[in-house]
């Protein structure tokens, strides 16, 4: 039986991680600075109460477990941190990353690391061509500045320890039946909170079902076989999410009140400045720049199709 260290074990995010993993029958062991109890009680589950800043505890979970396998969901959006990210998240992530990533790759038993960071690293360009994982970065945020940072660590203490398997997951915003916080976000007008649609609601915007992001990494810690699978992967729903599907999910199975319909024009370059150039946006994950809507607001998942079927969507998730 693998046994496999999940940080930030107990977020949104996290929790659907270890329980995914306990359903195929690996050893868990979540590490959280909060319990939570999605999965407390469940055969080969156990929690460990750690700060992630906390050096000598994560010190002593890999001197007292053989753990095989590190997913690294800690510093997350919607698992451990809110939408605001502030500078002090920012540094707090990059001391652990640092400690995480070394303890992790000088310990003998680790055969793979995954970690989860963000889409937001990308620069999204005007051309509708969804984005590879070789595409541009553009830092324009804290939020991508924290996991842009986490990936060149783990990167650079890779390259000490190739015999480790490394995954770097890109995921676009989550949610999931319940958890409709960042979908919710692209259909509300940031100066008043009300809700909105352009015309008929038929722009897009890329999400991530959680279930998609734990069926890719229940695949790739079993079926990754070697250094070939190593890299950096865009995890994604396989087809955007327009505003009109945010809508009628809203309406369909939660609270979601009066929709002003606008008019941009002929085009929605037409509002652009309306929204854009808000200080809020380089700390505020969810902030809505509309002048970005005609731009590029896709991924190109062909890799992690791979290995897995993102089979969920907002029509179909739990």
């Amino acid at each position: 039986m693998k046994k496999v260290l999940v940080t930030g074990g107990c977020g949104l995010i996290g929790q659907h991680i270890c329980s995914g993993l306990l359903k195929k029958g690996y050893e868990v062991i979540a590490v959280d600075a909060e319990e939570g109890f999605y999965n407390t009680g469940k055969l080969n589950y156990s929690f460990i109460k750690s700060e992630i800043t906390d050096k000598n505890k994560y010190s002593e979970i890999f001197d007292n477990n053989e753990i095989n396998i590190v997913i690294h969901a800690a510093c997350t959006v919607d698992n451990d941190l809110g939408p605001i990210v502030t500078d002090k998240q920012v540094s707090d992530s990059k001391a652990c990353d640092k400690f995480i990533y070394r303890y992790a790759m000088t310990c003998d038993t680790v055969e793979k690391f995954i970690l989860v960071s963000t889409d937001r690293v990308y620069e999204f360009p005007k051309t509708r061509e969804p984005i590879r994982e070789d595409a541009d970065i553009k830092i324009t945020s804290n939020y991508a500045a924290m996991k842009y940072a986490s990936e060149k660590a783990l990167i650079s203490e890779m390259q000490h320890h190739k015999e480790v398997m490394v995954c770097i997951t890109r995921v676009s915003p989550v949610y999931t039946f319940n958890f409709v916080d960042n979908l919710v976000s692209k259909i509300t007008d940031p100066k008043d909170g009300s809700k909105f649609v352009f015309g008929k609601g038929q722009y897009g915007f890329q999400f991530c079902c959680v279930h998609n992001l734990v069926d890719f990494i229940l695949c790739f810690v079993k079926n990754a076989e070697d250094m070939q699978f190593a890299g950096i992967y865009n995890v994604c729903d396989k087809m955007a999410t327009t505003a009109a599907d945010i809508i009628s999910f809203m309406r369909e199975n939660h609270s979601l009140g009066a929709v002003l319909q606008k008019t941009g024009g002929a085009k929605l370059s037409k509002i652009k400045g309306i929204f854009g150039g808000n200080k809020d946006e380089k700390t505020n994950y969810r902030y809505l720049d509309l002048s970005k809507v005609e731009n590029n607001n896709l991924l190109d998942n062909t890799k992690a199709k791979k290995l897995v079927n993102f089979r969920w969507d907002i029509h179909n998730t739990k």
